[in-house]
């Protein structure tokens, strides 16, 4: 079992034919670092998949995922990258609208 402690979205869109050694370049570049137990994840421009790399402590892994109809919700590009929750992760991999959970999702009194 791979450990995760925190996920990051990378909000700019990638290059999908990119290998394990471009996307861990560019993990390097928009967030300074691939971090230990942490995973980056990515998407291309028409938001149909994504990537995901994930560093376990001793090396680095890196998944692709592809839905055949619909898109996945991601958001719209001006900050460089997002931290997401695991319960947000999973919701963004099925193709669900992840930021209505946690906090986001809050109803207050008016």
């Amino acid at each position: 079992m791979i450990r995760i402690e925190r996920i990051w979205l990378a909000v700019d869109p990638m290059d999908m034919r990119a290998g394990l050694d471009t996307t861990l370049a560019r993990v390097v570049r928009v967030f300074g670092a691939a971090h230990p137990h942490h995973a980056y994840i990515f998407a291309n421009r028409r938001a149909t998949r994504i990537k995901v790399l994930m560093h376990d402590g001793i090396g680095v892994w890196l998944a692709a995922r592809r839905l055949n109809r619909g898109k996945f919700v991601w958001p719209a590009p001006g900050s460089t990258h997002l931290t997401l929750t695991d319960e947000q992760a999973s919701a963004l991999v099925l193709g669900l609208p992840w930021q209505r959970l946690g906090d986001a999702g809050v109803i207050d009194c008016i």
